[in-house]
This record gives structure tokens, sequence and C-alpha cells, in this order.
């Protein structure tokens, strides 16, 4: 007999009507659409000391770039001072910060949040120029979006960089559990 497919939140279940009973064959490699994480609004801090970046930005980036990690909200910051206090106290689920702004750029704001605040967002540095992607690997961003922004990829992006910040979320999650009854 054919063995059945669930699809569950834990990985996708096999049920073989044999004696091994059920079996998880492989884990997702993203929450299921209509999962807690794919209805939670995340929080984008957008810093250029340009409107018209930030617009741009946030147009590639779109409301919800994808379908499983659920809607963004925008926050957006003209100023370096906004973004250290925002991602200090919490309220960033993701930056992406310019890396030509003035007059501090994106790549130094975030190398230091990178190395001063314990619980830092994830980071996307955006850049003109294509051969400044080595720059971001100084600044410990977790991904590069290079000028002129393709909407697609710039949504990807953003996508996954949220999916890994979530997945590292529900770790951190289970990990406190276990501890808890430990």
């Amino acid at each position: 007999m054919t063995p059945t497919i669930f699809y569950s939140l834990s990985g996708w279940l096999r049920l073989d009507h044999g004696s091994r009973g059920v079996e998880v064959v492989a884990g997702l490699a993203f929450p299921l659409v209509g999962s807690p994480s794919a209805q939670r609004t995340s929080t984008v801090l957008v810093y250029s000391h340009r409107p018209e970046v930030r617009e741009a930005i946030i147009n590639a980036v779109g409301r919800r770039p994808a379908p499983d990690v659920g809607r963004v909200k925008f926050l957006e910051a003209g100023g370096i001072a906004e973004v250290l206090a925002a991602a200090d106290a919490g309220e960033v689920d993701l930056a992406i910060l310019d890396g030509e702004a003035q007059p501090t750029g994106g790549m130094g704001v975030s190398r230091q949040l990178k190395n001063e605040i314990d619980d830092c967002p994830p980071i996307v540095v955006t850049v003109r120029r294509r051969d400044d992607r080595w720059l971001a690997t100084w600044s410990q961003a977790d991904a590069v979006l290079v000028h002129p922004l393709d909407p697609l990829t710039a949504a990807e992006t953003v996508a996954e960089v949220l999916r890994r910040a979530q997945a590292e979320e529900l770790e951190d999650a289970g990990d406190a559990g276990a501890l808890e009854r430990g």
C-alpha cells in the first residue's frame, strides 16, 4: 500500500500503513501561509537621508514581500539618531540601510549596530555599485541590495532575511521552553 503524505507545521509527515507508523520525512523550508508567522506584521526600518531613496526601497520591497512572512510596516528614518533609538528600543524586526546615506553611511551604521546591540535586528544594506558588495561583509550586514532596486530581488531578499529571523525566534522559544521543562 502506498504511504499517504500529510503537511504540518513541524514538517512533511509520511504515514506508513505498516508497522513503522508516522515518520517525519523532511522539515518545511518555511512556515505555511496560514501559520502565525504568515499572519504577523514585521516592522522594517528604512534609513536614508534622501526621502526618494527611502521611497524607492519601500516601493521595491512592497507591503507583503512573500505570503509566508506576513505583512511589513515601514518605519522611515532620515538620521542616525532615529535608527539607533529604534534599534536600541527593540522596535525593529529588520533594518534596510542606505550605504550612501550622508553624513553617516548605512554600512558604518550596520557595523555599529551589530557590535553594540546584543539582540540586533537583521540588516540589509543597499549600495549603488555592484563592486561595493564586498563592503557589506565588513559591515556585517545580513544581505545586500544593489541600486537600481529590482522589486523581485528586493522582496525575495527581505523575505529570506525575515524567514531566517523568524526561524531563529522559534528556535529560541523552543530552547527556552525546553529549559523550563528541563
